[in-house]
């Protein structure tokens, strides 16, 4: 399958920004949609094609700020993810689909799930908590993050992002995305007890971010959650490990995704 490359796709105008889509994989499959990580792009996802089943329609979206989206004026907020990629289905004529959501993806595919439960076939959240709670270590993780610390750790990500994006402007994504990470309130919480999708539930064991006591306490709330645990793999399973990664999404797909 070919990898997404940020020259083939689509733009939709959702309020003030522009939302960057791409699509591949057989027009008639069932959709399949992709939802990559913060300060990420749908690139993030090319690790992981080879091993997907062919049978899907994938819709792969760049969150507002991302990839090839621009950023608008809103606060960045997961509820605000969920708005525009539900906005961007609607108008792809889209009722019905799954979900592989990386992190933030992950995050907002649990949102569109407890949201319109009815709409979403199957669930798959990777590195990807439901809360946090105010005093949880990682929030501090997430607040000592600065766009110079991020080129420093990702300079090859960010030059992309310069490179792609039709408004870059890193210096303002950053603090955007710090303030949703840091806002407890704007994780789904509780409302993913509305959840009624078979879900998977993929973490590396070595993920600091989502840590172990974070997807039990998620899977306690979901009624038909598996948890496929990565050995010695961290955040990043797509691109650390992508065919042990797949080796446990691809079948769950191919039997809740037709």
């Amino acid at each position: 399958m070919t990898g997404f490359t940020h020259q083939t796709g689509h733009l939709f105008q959702v309020d003030d920004a522009e939302i960057y889509v791409e699509l591949a994989g057989s027009p008639t499959g069932a959709p399949l949609v992709l939802l990559h990580g913060g300060l990420g792009n749908m690139m993030d996802f090319n690790a992981i094609l080879a091993h997907l089943p062919e049978q899907f329609r994938l819709i792969r979206i760049d969150f507002r700020g991302h990839g090839k989206s621009t950023l608008g004026n809103a606060p960045l907020t997961y509820h605000q993810y969920q708005t525009d990629v539900e906005t961007v289905l609607d108008r792809l004529g889209i009722t019905h689909y799954s979900v592989i959501g990386f992190s933030d993806g992950g995050i907002t595919a649990l949102r569109l799930a407890a949201a319109q439960p009815s709409r979403i076939r199957a669930l798959i959240t990777i590195g990807a908590h439901h809360q946090l709670a105010s005093d949880d270590p990682v929030l501090g993780m997430y607040a000592a993050m600065t766009a110079n610390r991020w080129r420093a750790l990702f300079p090859d990500n960010v030059a992309r992002y310069e490179a792609t994006n039709p408004e870059p402007d890193f210096d303002r994504l950053v603090p955007a995305v710090v303030a949703l990470w840091t806002e407890a309130a704007a994780y789904p919480g509780e409302a993913v007890h509305h959840i009624t999708a078979p879900t998977l539930m993929v973490r590396g064991d070595q993920d600091h971010l989502c840590t172990r006591p974070h997807i039990l306490a998620l899977g306690e709330l979901l009624p038909q959650a598996d948890w496929f645990n990565l050995p010695g793999i961290g955040h990043d399973v797509l691109n650390e490990a992508p065919a042990l990664c797949m080796a446990g999404i691809a079948p769950f797909l191919v039997q809740h995704c037709q």
